[in-house]
């Protein structure tokens, strides 16, 4: 079992796109999830996640107060030797505990188990997370239930996220006002599936933020869009970031409603819609647009990941989706964006997310 170090101000969706790289995730106290395993070699998917900060190796569950961590910890198991440090996060500010006092208290148990102390090149590092209040609440994310919890976990620092994200949009050799935070398309993209060895499709690529990110996790990228501009714009920031000796990509100027690919050509779709204050598209009104989007995302893959300016939920359902999980994530003041995250439907499943 492993204890996930979450990122971010959103638990749930953080706990959702956690999913993509570790199997039985759960929300079990603010800021921490548990996983009953993670993807990849050497626990590498965690790597490239947005929104999970770490994956510690579990050794104990517990209250959040120095002395019950204690307790835990000199009862625990090690089969472990070298060299150790210590580290405590009292996450949020939720608990009310010193994290130096933690700290000293946790690394006097493991030298008296025979430890030596190590706080610049440590052969382990033993992290305990503190945090006390409700657990967000979410359908689609287990253990997401607004209950109040209090918890101590203590584990061994497994594997650490990269954050090797993109530049800032605006430092980028092609940009364009609106474009979406690195972080946030790295999420995406993992939803949709972006892996080595898997391809992710994003039909309306706009500046290329989402192909980006699914090129720098090693994922294979298709991309086009209506606009030449964009298309060439696209061309030249993959260019820029994405090794040559990485994954492949394709740009192309293209229709999202009517896609030059075979059925099931890829693993995922990923796409930002166009937003509302623009009626038109090119030659589609917006709600037509959308639509054809969707139906030929759902030929061509059987994962989506749709980002737009409001709920399309009816939209995806008349395509042919189901609604495995839906999010709404504030920019600003002026804008949320809703986040679908689709599975194609099978034939005889009634299975779907929300109204």
């Amino acid at each position: 079992m492993y204890w996930l170090e979450l990122a971010g101000e959103t638990d749930a969706f953080a706990a959702y796109e956690a999913g993509a790289a570790a199997a039985g995730v759960e929300l079990i106290a603010p800021g921490i999830a548990s996983a009953g395993s993670i993807r990849g070699a050497d626990d590498s998917g965690v790597g490239r996640l947005a929104y999970t900060r770490a994956a510690h190796e579990a050794i104990a569950r517990t209250d959040d107060d120095v002395a019950s961590a204690v307790a835990a910890l000199r009862a625990a198991p090690i089969d472990r030797t070298g060299t150790v440090a210590v580290r405590a996060r009292n996450v949020r500010n939720t608990a009310d505990v010193s994290t130096n006092e933690a700290e000293r208290a946790l690394g006097s148990v493991l030298v008296d188990r025979g430890f030596s102390v190590d706080l610049d090149d440590p052969d382990h590092v033993l992290r305990a997370l503190l945090a006390e209040g409700r657990r967000a609440e979410h359908d689609a994310v287990d253990g997401a239930d607004g209950e109040s919890t209090a918890v101590c976990t203590l584990g061994w620092v497994a594997s650490e996220a990269a954050r090797d994200f993109a530049p800032n949009p605006t430092d980028r050799p092609f940009f364009q006002p609106g474009s979406m935070a690195p972080a946030d398309a790295r999420a995406y993209v993992n939803l949709a599936g972006a892996a080595p060895g898997g391809t992710v499709l994003d039909p309306m690529c706009g500046t290329g933020g989402l192909p980006l990110e699914a090129g720098l996790v090693d994922g294979d990228v298709i991309a086009c869009d209506a606009q030449a501009k964009m298309v060439r714009g696209t061309r030249e920031n993959l260019r820029e970031y994405v090794p040559a000796s990485g994954p492949t990509w394709h740009v192309a100027r293209g229709d999202a409603t009517d896609l030059p690919l075979a059925d099931d050509a890829v693993d995922g779709v990923v796409f930002d819609a166009p937003y509302g204050r623009q009626s038109k598209i090119a030659r589609h009104e917006l709600s037509d647009l959308v639509g054809g989007a969707l139906a030929e995302a759902a030929r061509v893959a059987p994962r989506a990941v749709m980002i737009a300016d409001r709920d399309w939920r009816p939209a995806a359902r008349a395509a042919g989706w189901t609604v495995d999980a839906a999010f709404e994530r504030r920019v600003h003041r002026s804008l949320t964006r809703h986040v679908l995250v689709l599975e194609r439907e099978r034939p005889g499943s009634d299975a779907d997310l929300g109204t």
